[in-house]
């Protein structure tokens, strides 16, 4: 006889991001994040914000929830401690929405900085009214089930890109962009550079260049 399938399995403890860090990365936007870490990074372009877009940047917290289940979604509320993003991996299925406006209500009053799934949502006015951002690949109106399996703080792959508990996850109209929270430091110093070039190449426009310096 079979031994029966694990419903949950949640990691709780994990180190988080640094907060200096997060607040480097989340003065800047998206395409300066990639561009600093060898212009990679950004989940897939399909996760798009759903409703109006908002700038986001906290410590990862990854939920494999698989199709049509959303178990693992809920468990991730006692986890999830405030400025997480809450990446939940539906192994980008369609036919039905992980969350919904009670799910992203609840996460907010935890504390919770964003909601990034490569599956799809519901009820997007309430969503609205909540006031965090949502990044989703659609929208549907069928529910999920609350069955598991489903694992909460451990590695996934979403969007193309694995994501492990504690890295660093920054959103805004963009996009959605991943650091590991391992090379953050590096890419934060990395930004330095970025930036001012950004800035030397702004400065350009301004003065009315119709060619890059290169």
């Amino acid at each position: 006889m079979a031994a029966p399938e694990t419903a949950l399995t949640v990691r709780r403890a994990f180190e988080r991001a640094p907060a200096e860090l997060l607040k480097t990365f989340g003065k800047v936007p998206t395409g300066n994040v990639c561009d600093a870490q060898g212009r990679t990074g950004a989940l897939d372009c399909r996760i798009k914000p759903v409703g109006a877009a908002r700038a986001f940047c906290g410590s990862a917290l990854p939920v494999d929830a698989g199709p049509r289940d959303n178990l693992a979604a809920w468990a991730a509320l006692e986890t999830a401690r405030p400025g997480d993003v809450i990446l939940i991996r539906t192994g980008e299925f369609m036919d039905s929405s992980v969350v919904g406006d009670i799910f992203v209500g609840m996460a907010r009053n935890g504390g919770v900085a964003a909601v990034v799934t490569d599956g799809v949502v519901r009820d997007i006015p309430g969503i609205d009214a909540v006031g965090i951002p949502v990044f989703a690949r659609g929208v549907s109106p069928n529910s999920p089930q609350k069955n598991g399996p489903g694992r909460v703080g451990l590695p996934i792959v979403i969007g193309g890109v694995t994501v492990d508990a504690g890295d660093i996850v920054v959103g805004d109209q963009d996009g959605v962009v991943v650091v590991a929270r391992a090379r953050a430091a590096a890419v934060a110093a990395a930004l330095e550079a970025v930036l001012a070039k950004e800035a030397q190449m702004d400065e350009g426009v301004k003065a009315g260049r119709v060619v890059p310096g290169w």
